[in-house]
């Protein structure tokens, strides 16, 4: 009996001093938990690498790919219905490129996809100079083309035109060579992204996802995250003072991201989603995202934030459609949007940031 109380006793104190021992450990700076964070980081850095850009890059060429069979189907068989089909293709397809943009580094950047993919605006005549040439127009020829004689702008100047419904029947065999060589030449480089960032190509995804701890190009979580946070501010950024102003403030329609398509309040809408997609850590499927991380230090901002992130989405869809015509009619829905964009990029940049810069992750 003494000898059970003894072991009894000392088994107390064991515990005890074991749980004592755990709260020094992690009850660091009152209720921040350095080991949680940590564990907590690794996870969403890992669902932001293959949950958000990697399933987003593969979305974008499954979705490059439809959109290779639609043009296929419109040049073998020239008929309105297969143009409306194409023309939504490519509307699909656009979508989870512009969720992309909020995440521009890495491998889009570093390989030049970005400007091989989205260089805008087109250069009306280079691209009729491409048309009126007797050059043989296949996916080599256009490989070979500047970054402004392809991609994504190429295909919607080809499809759509002058943002009314075109006719097929106005279709030439040059414009249909031109198009689908295009699209194929698009298609090769949303595979190539899809690879880059995939376990079974360069597989940039592990470069993220193992910050810190073997990744040669992150050596910190801190590193790796601040890249996130810094992918978001440029979209904003972009958005804001680029997509938005330029062409509101020079009120030329030139200047107009998806003019032909009447695309660009989708266009602007999606990239701010972008950003919300990066934030929340998802894509198709739910995993950790930073909001996480932010509502344990200041669960305030991160209320604030997300309400921020659905008022720019939603007062970008306010403009009237089409945007390149409410530039001069609507010149106050421009700028409330230019203002709620604002918004979110000085939250990233004020409050976001520097709360990431100030926290140990690893």
């Amino acid at each position: 009996m003494k000898f059970n109380k003894v072991i009894s006793m000392l088994s107390y104190l064991f515990v005890l001093a074991f749980l004592l021992g755990c709260g020094a450990e992690d009850d660091v700076d009152g209720n921040d938990k350095t080991q949680d964070v940590a564990f907590q980081s690794t996870k969403m850095l890992n669902d932001f690498a293959n949950s958000v850009v990697l399933a987003t890059y593969t979305d974008l060429d499954n979705k490059a790919g439809e959109l290779l069979d639609a043009v296929k189907q419109l040049k073998d068989n020239t008929t309105q219905t297969n143009l409306v089909t194409a023309q939504e293709a490519w509307k699909a397809t656009r979508k989870p490129w512009e969720q992309s943009e909020a995440f521009l580094f890495g491998p889009v950047d570093t390989q030049g996809l970005d400007p091989a993919l989205d260089s805008w605006p087109v250069d009306h005549v280079n691209l009729q100079s491409v048309l009126d040439s007797s050059d043989n127009i296949t996916v080599d020829y256009v490989n070979g083309l500047e970054d402004t004689q392809k991609g994504f702008h190429t295909i919607e100047f080809l499809l759509f035109r002058d943002g009314n419904q075109r006719k097929a029947s106005d279709f030439t065999q040059r414009e249909l060579e031109y198009l689908v060589s295009t699209t194929e030449n698009l298609k090769a480089s949303t595979s190539q992204l899809r690879l880059a960032w995939a376990a079974e190509g360069e597989n940039f995804s592990s470069s993220v996802a193992q910050a810190g701890t073997g990744s040669i190009i992150y050596t910190s979580q801190s590193a790796a995250v601040q890249e996130m946070v810094n992918g978001m501010i440029t979209i904003a950024d972009e958005v804001a003072n680029g997509k938005l102003s330029d062409p509101y403030n020079q009120s030329d329609t030139t200047l107009v991201e998806s003019q032909f398509s009447f695309n660009s309040i989708s266009d602007f809408q999606d990239n701010i989603r972008g950003i919300q997609n990066v934030y929340l850590g998802k894509y198709i499927n739910d995993g950790q995202g930073l909001n996480e991380f932010v509502s344990s230090k200041d669960a305030d901002l991160d209320s604030r934030f997300q309400s921020e992130l659905k008022n720019a989405i939603d007062t970008i869809g306010a403009i009237p459609d089409p945007f390149r015509d409410s530039i001069t009619t609507s010149p106050s829905s421009v700028q409330e949007a230019i203002d709620a964009v604002s918004k979110v990029q000085l939250t990233l940049e004020q409050n976001i940031l520097p709360l990431v810069q100030s926290s140990e992750f690893n």
